[in-house]
C-alpha cells in the first residue's frame, strides 16, 4: 500500500463499507437464502476481507522488514493499526451516540 499509515487505515475503512453495503443492500435484495451458496458466500467473502486487509495492513511493512528497515516497518504497522483503531472508534462513537443510525 503506502507508507502513509492514515491513507493505509482509509482504505481499510472504505473496504469495510463498501463490502458492507453489498451485503446490507444484496439481502434487501436477495432475501433470506437457505441454500449451501449462502455460506460459500460468506466464507468466500471473509476469506477475501482476510486478504485485503493483509495486504493494506502488512504489504509495506513487510517489504522495508525485508529491506532492513525493521523499526520503520515496525513503526508504519503499529501507526497504521492505530489510525484504523481511532477511525474504528470514531465510528462506534457516532453510532452509539445516535449521529450515525
Amino acid at each position: 500500500m503506502t507508507k502513509n499509515p492514515i491513507i493505509n487505515a482509509l482504505a481499510a475503512v472504505g473496504y469495510i463499507c463498501i463490502v458492507a453495503s453489498v451485503m446490507f443492500y444484496g439481502s434487501q435484495y436477495k432475501g433470506p437464502d437457505n441454500s449451501i451458496f449462502a455460506p460459500i458466500a460468506f466464507i468466500s467473502v471473509f476469506t477475501l476481507s482476510a486478504a485485503v486487509m493483509g495486504y493494506l495492513f502488512l504489504s509495506q511493512p513487510l517489504l522495508m522488514y525485508f529491506e532492513g528497515k525493521k523499526k520503520e516497518a515496525v513503526n508504519l504497522f503499529l501507526q497504521t493499526l492505530a489510525a484504523f483503531a481511532v477511525l474504528t472508534a470514531t465510528i462506534l462513537s457516532l453510532y452509539f451516540s445516535g449521529i450515525l443510525y
